[in-house]
């Protein structure tokens, strides 16, 4: 070997590198376009069965049910948005004008209820309370102005909503375009193992996504009954937030029980602990224990086995090392993510012993 052809490969493998470097810079730099790709294909795989059925069924040319499913979408997206957008307004400016002393001095007395409740000594604690001045330090104004920040944010996520709308539209209309983008990079022997692959991810991803969608859909039906019920304030939105929260895996469920929770107790304050604020936010958090029960042993069982098709254990060990790599990102994306690469290594290495273990429900 001559110090040429070490010359070479040193000057090849750093110029690798710097190519690795700008490609990772540049995809860092469209970060938001690469979110919004993502959406989009999300929806069109939501779509997608919609589109075949007006297609085989209803004998609709492609672009008719391109723009007939893609209307359905938006309606549903604007009834999403008609609803949530005036509760939040409106919330924001009950809170802006919220009377602050008022509010810390419900928060005061219901903490002393609780104490009382539960049988602890109250005095001590309200002396060390009053030492630190732990509710005097308390801004409770940051509140309002999160709220109407965010309420700001909603309105200039509007470009994105284009966008990603106008991307789900060609990936509908064009269902080939990905498809023939990554022809380009593969051999010609290869491409009709990539086209059926291509293929089988999209049918399962389809299913799996609608899928998600109806069982958001049972557990905000849930949800919203049992806060009607109790009657608690604003009870369409905590059950879509708390529904939405459900599709992080295993942590979702967790935080969302933690918000209904506070969201029960705070939505009574200043009424008597006992009697009131303790019933009511029991009994909801039983029906929220309910709607769990039902989407643990029918709603996601039936999902997993109908789209994926990959055992309970095998999910859930996908999910841990998801998160434990990629955070909650790597937890919501696992499942897609494991049922492409096992859709793609059954049709290359149909012949290896552990592919076709893990492939044998494909």
């Amino acid at each position: 070997m001559t110090s040429k052809t070490i010359a070479d490969g040193i000057l090849r493998a750093l110029g690798i590198i710097l190519g690795i470097f700008i490609l990772g810079y540049f995809l860092y730099q469209i970060k938001s376009i690469l979110v919004y790709i993502a959406i989009a294909g999300v929806i069109s795989l939501i779509g997608r069965p919609i589109v075949l059925f007006l297609r085989r069924r209803l004998k609709f040319n492609n672009m008719i049910a391109v723009i007939v499913t893609m209307l359905l979408l938006i309606g549903i997206i604007a009834g999403i948005i008609a609803l949530f957008i005036p509760l939040l307004v409106q919330q924001g400016q009950n809170l802006s004008l919220l009377n602050i002393d008022d509010l810390q001095g419900n928060v005061e007395n219901l903490y002393r209820q609780i104490t009382d409740y539960f049988g602890v000594s109250s005095s001590d604690i309200e002396e060390s309370l009053k030492q630190s001045q732990l509710f005097a330090n308390l801004d409770f104004g940051f509140i309002p102005n999160f709220l109407n920040s965010f309420v700001g944010i909603l309105g200039s996520l509007s470009v994105g909503l284009f966008s990603v709308l106008f991307i789900a539209f060609f990936f509908l209309k064009d269902s080939k375009l990905f498809e023939d983008g990554l022809m380009v990079f593969i051999p010609n022997n290869k491409e009709g193992r990539l086209k059926r692959s291509i293929t089988k991810i999209k049918d399962l991803l389809s299913r799996y996504f609608v899928g998600l969608v109806f069982q958001i859909l049972i557990l905000f039906v849930i949800y919203s009954i049992v806060l009607f019920i109790f009657g608690i304030e604003n009870a369409i939105v905590i059950a879509f937030l708390c529904a939405l929260l459900n599709l992080i895996p295993y942590v979702g469920p967790i935080i969302g029980g933690a918000l209904m929770f506070i969201l029960s107790m705070t939505s009574n304050l200043g009424a008597d602990f006992s009697t009131v604020i303790l019933p009511k936010t029991g009994y909801v958090m039983i029906g929220f224990i309910i709607g769990q029960l039902v989407d643990n042993f029918f709603s996601q069982p039936y999902i997993f086995s109908n789209s994926v098709k990959s055992h309970p254990l095998e999910i859930f060990l996908v999910i841990i090392i998801g998160g434990l790599l990629f955070g909650v990102t790597g937890m919501i994306i696992a499942i897609p993510g494991y049922t492409a690469i096992k859709v793609i290594l059954k049709e290359f290495l149909a012949e290896n012993k552990i592919v076709k273990s893990l492939t044998k429900n494909l």
